[in-house]
This record gives structure tokens, C-alpha cells and sequence, in this order.
């Protein structure tokens, strides 16, 4: 493509308010695609083809790819048991239960999705993901309203740009004043809804945090939210983010060995819509920044967490209120 036209995708991604992490490097964003209808192999040649690099394989049911300028590309069957078996078999381990693998990976390869994890790609680059979305969606990659019991989804991992105790709380209420607003503006589909991947926080958590004074420390805020949020299936899953910051004590209330400690937040809202035309993670992203323009505007964010307490302590609201609605007025028109 011309540079120009790079030039005018690259501007239609805003960034964020905060562009360095606390060590002053630019911030970075993973993120993971779930999607069906192409096997691996597919899938990998479309990384090579947008952004070159070499594939290597790790098993039947995962390999990676390595960009030359962007980094380790996963793709994987979204599937444990198969992953672990299909690893033991790369290693010479081939036993009693090849034939049940067999049976479940026909099955499964029709059913749970492939998954796509991109490396940790420095925010001003993002607008470059688009070119891959195009790829697969070309190649005939089908997403979570293609059938009534696809549960895709686009999660999103931004690097913190601090990681001190304010910081984080601010993120965290920002994320509940906004909450009901990003789920209208993700449209998040039934079959997701269901599932308990992408739960609310409990109400009586919220409203603690929503009134909560400035924390003293971390292991403040890390107990608290294990008390109520002992579990990955948040739709702003805090847990990577809490065990690289004190992993002993995570691992201690919730052993899960898919909690992988980063200094990220792990935002698991939004549908994966790949086979849409109209669908681009650029969408997806501008949500995403309303909630850091919110968190990073202290007398805003003050409002917004007094009316939503408000709101929450109100039987009437919680039953006839429009929250989605009042939400409009703590969002940033410029990003929409």
C-alpha cells in the first residue's frame, strides 16, 4: 500500500493519553482472536503473508510464526486436552489414548475455535493488525454470530502505564462506571452471555470499589478483588495483571495454570466478528480508550463512580434504569 494511505489508517487509531509505561517505553497491546473455519496451516500462511516470517510447528494443534518485525505470532486449537496430547506425540509419548484424541479432534476442530495471540505490538503500530483481520476474513475465517453457539471473542491486553496502587484502582472503576455502555456498544452476542467467560463483577464488589478511598497499597487491591473475583471469567480479568505484581499471593487463592503474570489488563468484552465486513478491532480499540480517557480524569472519574454507586444502591435503577444510556455522558464524543 502507498505510504499515504498507511498514513491515514495509522490516524484513524488514536492512542491513549498515557503513551509510555512506567519504565518510559512506549505501551504496548496483545491481543487474541478466536475465530473457526480454517485449520492452522491456513491460518499461519495468512501471518506470513501480511507480515512475513517463518512458521514453526508445535504440534498438531499449535504453531507459532515468527514476524521478522512484529514478533511471535501464536495460533492455536483453543482446546487443552488436545494441545497437551498433541505435544506428548511430538515428543515420542504415544499411548492408550491416541484413538480418544482422534475422535475429539474431529469433533473439536468443528466446534471450538482457533485462536490467533499476537505479540505484546507497540500502540502505534496496531493499525497494522487490520491487514491480517482482511486476510483471514478472505481465506474464510467465520466468527461468533455465524452460529448460535459460537462464543468468540476479541480480547484485548494493554500494558499498564503505571503499576502503582492508584493507578490500577482508577482503571478498575472506570471500567465499572462504563461497563454497561461498552456492552451496548460491543453488541455482545447471546451465546456469549451464557457462558460464564465473560461474567460482571459481583455487585457487592463494585459497589465496594466504586466508594473505595485511595488504596494504600497493591496487596490491598489484590485481596479484595480475590475475595470476591476468585476466578479468570471477568470481562476485565484482573488476575494477569495482579500476579505479576504479587504472584505467590494470586496463586495462592486461585492455582490456575492458565493465569500467564503480565503487566497487563486481560479485556475479554467484545464479540470476535471477523467474517463481517463492517467489523474492524480499530472499533473495538476506541471503546477501549474511553475507559483510560475516564481514568485518567480525576474529577470525571470522581462523578461517574458517585453517580454509578448511586445507581447501584437504587432498586428502581437497578430495575428500570437505562444505565447504558447515563453512561453516554462520561464518554469522550472525539473517540467514538
Amino acid at each position: 500500500m502507498s505510504d499515504s494511505l498507511n498514513e491515514y489508517r495509522q490516524a484513524i487509531w488514536p492512542l491513549p493519553a498515557a503513551q509510555r509505561n512506567a519504565e518510559g517505553e512506549p505501551r504496548r497491546l496483545g491481543i487474541e482472536l478466536e475465530f473457526i473455519g480454517l485449520p492452522l496451516e491456513r491460518v499461519a500462511e495468512c501471518l506470513v503473508t501480511v507480515f512475513g516470517g517463518e512458521r514453526e510447528e508445535i504440534s498438531d494443534y499449535e504453531c507459532l510464526v515468527h514476524s521478522p518485525d512484529l514478533g511471535e505470532f501464536t495460533v492455536e486449537l483453543d482446546f487443552s486436552y488436545l494441545k497437551r496430547r498433541g505435544r506428548e506425540r511430538q515428543a515420542g509419548n504415544e499411548g492408550l489414548e491416541d484413538l480418544a484424541e482422534g475422535v475429539i479432534a474431529l469433533v473439536a476442530k468443528r466446534l471450538v475455535p482457533v485462536e490467533i495471540v499476537a505479540p505484546p505490538i507497540a500502540m502505534r503500530d496496531l493499525w497494522r493488525l487490520e491487514d491480517l483481520i482482511r486476510e483471514v476474513r478472505a481465506a474464510g475465517a467465520r466468527g461468533t454470530r455465524d452460529a448460535a453457539h459460537f462464543a468468540f471473542g476479541l480480547h484485548l491486553n494493554p500494558e499498564m502505564p503505571a503499576l502503582d496502587a492508584a493507578t490500577v484502582q482508577r482503571d478498575r472503576q472506570a471500567f465499572m462506571c462504563l461497563y454497561r455502555w461498552l456492552m451496548q456498544r460491543s453488541a455482545v452476542d447471546v451465546s456469549r452471555r451464557l457462558t460464564p467467560y465473560i461474567d460482571p463483577y459481583p455487585k457487592k464488589y463494585v459497589q465496594e470499589l466504586l466508594q473505595s478511598a485511595a488504596p494504600g497499597d497493591t496487596s490491598e487491591l489484590i485481596d479484595q478483588y480475590l475475595a470476591h473475583n476468585p476466578t479468570r471469567n471477568r470481562a476485565l480479568d484482573m488476575l494477569p495483571l495482579f500476579a505479576h505484581l504479587d504472584e505467590e499471593r494470586v496463586r495462592a487463592t486461585v492455582d490456575d495454570p492458565r493465569i500467564k503474570p503480565r503487566p497487563t489488563l486481560h479485556y475479554r468484552l467484545p464479540n470476535c466478528q471477523i467474517d463481517e465486513p463492517q467489523w474492524a478491532l480499530v472499533h473495538a480499540w476506541r471503546d477501549w480508550l474511553q475507559l483510560e480517557a475516564l481514568a485518567t480524569d480525576p474529577a470525571r472519574l470522581a462523578a461517574a463512580c458517585e453517580d454509578c454507586a448511586q445507581r447501584a444502591g437504587s432498586w428502581s435503577e437497578q430495575l428500570f434504569g437505562n444505565w447504558a444510556e447515563a453512561a453516554y455522558r462520561w464518554v469522550v464524543p472525539e473517540l467514538l
